[in-house]
């Protein structure tokens, strides 16, 4: 069925929901978020007097679970994508690693970084992050980084910092086909190799390590807390318990 864009009423918005959810079989998580594309959309609509309503006002949307649906890897896997990055005959493998599980970086912001945007600032090597919603940061390089985008610029003074073997710049797919060839070659056994897991692997591992959730937030650049928390795949831990902590605190009087 074929509807033009302003002419589609709730059910059509509706219709669409239920195909992806029966046809397509997505998760609720995808579903939610394109319904939210097209719920701005005729947001917009609305409020540049296009429309009248809006046709997806009354959509129910699928909850989002609380948890991120991703799987990151645990630490002796994340040790082990490190080790063959490093080992990689490949210069720009460890540095993609490590700017995606290192840094937390996305994707389009790694592949997306040029060599001009390292600096120093007060004594620190960082590099500046055209990240999402057109927000500019200035993340700092642990030293391990450091040498990994070291090798990958080669001593080149311009141009992207990860690129495919024939020089050109890095991409998306490229990427996620260099991360599966180092899984096979580290031993790590998972079911799909995704770039975006490293960056979970990043907000997991802090966590795991005892770093606040507020201090999580701020280096993984999320702008909701909520978005921090669907990461934590350890807050049903039983050994992290608030319990714990009180009942150390009153060790004195009990």
């Amino acid at each position: 069925m074929s509807v033009a864009p302003l002419a589609t009423q709730r059910v059509h918005v509706e219709l669409y929901m239920r195909w992806m959810q029966e046809s397509r079989c997505l998760k609720p998580s995808t579903i939610a978020r394109r319904l939210s594309v097209v719920a701005m959309f005729y947001r917009t609509c609305v409020i540049d007097n296009v429309l009248d309503h809006s046709p997806s006002q009354h959509v129910r949307r699928p909850s989002a679970p609380p948890e991120s649906p991703t799987l990151g890897l645990t630490h002796l896997q994340f040790e082990a994508m490190l080790t063959a990055g490093r080992e990689s005959t490949n210069i720009n493998d460890f540095a993609l690693v490590a700017m995606l599980g290192l840094l937390g970086l996305r994707i389009f912001e790694a592949t997306g970084a040029d060599i001009e945007t390292l600096s120093e600032i007060r004594g620190h090597r960082v590099i500046r992050i055209h990240g999402k919603g057109d927000k500019v940061a200035q993340v700092p390089l642990p030293p391990a980084v450091g040498r990994a985008i070291d090798r990958s610029v080669n001593g080149r003074q311009s141009g992207p910092i990860l690129r495919t073997r024939t020089g050109t710049r890095m991409d998306r797919h490229c990427a996620t086909r260099r991360l599966k060839a180092l899984q096979g070659t580290s031993g790590v056994t998972i079911e799909r190799m995704h770039p975006h897991m490293l960056r979970h692997t990043f907000v997991t591992t802090m966590l795991d390590a005892g770093v606040d959730l507020r201090d999580v937030q701020i280096a993984a650049r999320h702008a909701d807390p909520r978005t921090t928390m669907r990461y934590d795949r350890a807050r049903d831990n039983l050994d992290r318990h608030h319990n714990y902590i009180l009942a150390a605190f009153m060790a004195s009087a009990t």
